[in-house]
């Protein structure tokens, strides 16, 4: 199924980053990952972890839209990929935010904001 084709017939075509971020967060109490509390570094290096299994998709030769599927032990389907280990880590951003009571779609709105107002590649960085 096309990802466009499944996002208009999912659950959740309309939900904001706000009600993300606490589906997300309900999920992780449900599956019991609150159960003992978790420093803001615990969470932060879990986020990067994601990015590392995003990147190792990549070096394993993965394109970013690149979504295959294998079977956990469960016998469930799996979704793998670069872009499924972004998205793990977009997950964990939000269930943290959802816990520690931030809204993450007003922070995301303040920050994109204050981007507009910062000149051309700022920063003196050249990549």
């Amino acid at each position: 199924m096309e990802q466009d084709e499944w996002a208009r017939n999912s659950a959740y075509p309309h939900y904001t980053l706000r009600d993300w971020a606490e589906a997300v967060h309900n999920t992780a109490l449900d599956k019991g990952w609150w159960t003992e509390e978790r420093t803001i570094g615990d969470q932060i290096a879990l986020m990067h972890s994601e990015l590392s299994e995003a990147l190792e998709e990549y070096r394993n030769g993965h394109n970013v839209k690149d979504v295959y599927f294998v079977t956990d032990k469960d016998g469930h389907q799996k979704p793998e990929g670069v872009a499924v280990e972004l998205i793990d880590c977009i997950i964990r951003i939000c269930d943290t935010l959802a816990r520690f009571g931030v809204n993450p779609q007003h922070i995301m709105a303040l920050k994109a904001e204050y981007n507009t107002t910062r000149p051309y590649r700022h920063g003196g960085k050249t990549l």
